[in-house]
């Protein structure tokens, strides 16, 4: 049986929604800010793959596939090792914006079959990795 995950975090960022969603549109450059996104490799006008590694020492291959790239809401559906989607919603603040970020998946493969066992480590792994997202994207946006 395939482990489902579901994931939400919000933050408070000191940018605008605008510029948040010029960095998190190119995904091309994730590599550049988010440490735990390895590579990106763009495979069509809509679909990317990336190869994610956070504090274990495995890599995730997810094929995004673009569902939508306007303001409030960036979605992508997502394929490969994880099957589902994550979404971002921005609006503003008076000191920047709110991110809130959602993420529901299936875990494929091998690391699904062992993935109810290890579901807490497995869940301490994304928040590492959504740690780096954090911290990059605001160093990223403040400087842009």
């Amino acid at each position: 049986m395939p482990a489902h995950y579901a994931f939400s975090e919000t933050w408070e960022l000191p940018s605008s929604p605008a510029a948040v969603h010029e960095v998190l549109v190119d995904v091309e450059y994730y590599p550049q800010w988010w440490p735990q996104v390895r590579a990106v490799a763009k495979l069509g006008e809509d679909d990317a793959l990336l190869v994610c590694r956070s504090a274990l020492p495995y890599d995730l291959e997810i094929v995004l596939h673009a569902v939508n790239r306007d303001l409030p809401t960036l979605e992508v559906g997502l394929g490969g090792d994880l099957d589902g989607f994550a979404r971002w919603t921005l609006t503003p603040t008076p000191s920047g914006s709110r991110m809130v970020f959602e993420q529901e998946v299936v875990v494929r493969g091998l690391l699904g079959l062992a993935s109810l066992p290890l579901r807490p480590v497995l869940t301490w792994n994304h928040r590492q990795m959504m740690l780096g997202c954090r911290q990059g994207l605001v160093t990223t946006v403040g400087s842009a």
